[in-house]
């Protein structure tokens, strides 16, 4: 499944699910969200019958990014029944995603 961009009302719907959901924060001016983009499709590929894999654009959304605490992009956040399994800010590559993916979800 590849990564999709949602919006408010899908977030919210999204985190509140028992299914764990990796929410990427990003902006399309930020270069290195960019760059990390393909590993993070690869996530989605890989890891979308498991868990979903969504992006949310900050310019857009700028709401939930404060909400949420976001203050640099690229933030991945984990959720799961709408609690914060934890962050990673700008990860270095798509390995380090699949290492904090390990550690919450222990898959």
């Amino acid at each position: 499944m590849t990564t999709q961009n949602i919006n408010k009302e899908q977030f919210e719907k999204e985190i509140q699910g028992r299914r764990p959901v990796l929410v990427e924060f990003w902006a399309p001016w930020c270069v290195y969200c960019r760059r990390l983009g393909p590993a993070y499709d690869q996530i989605g590929q890989q890891r979308g019958s498991e868990l979903a894999v969504v992006k949310i654009n900050i310019d857009e959304e700028p709401d939930i990014a404060s909400r949420e605490g976001v203050e640099v992009v690229p933030t991945l956040v984990l959720y799961q029944e709408g609690k914060t399994l934890g962050t990673l800010v700008a990860p270095e590559s798509k390995a380090a995603i699949d290492v904090f993916l390990q550690e919450h979800l222990g898959q």
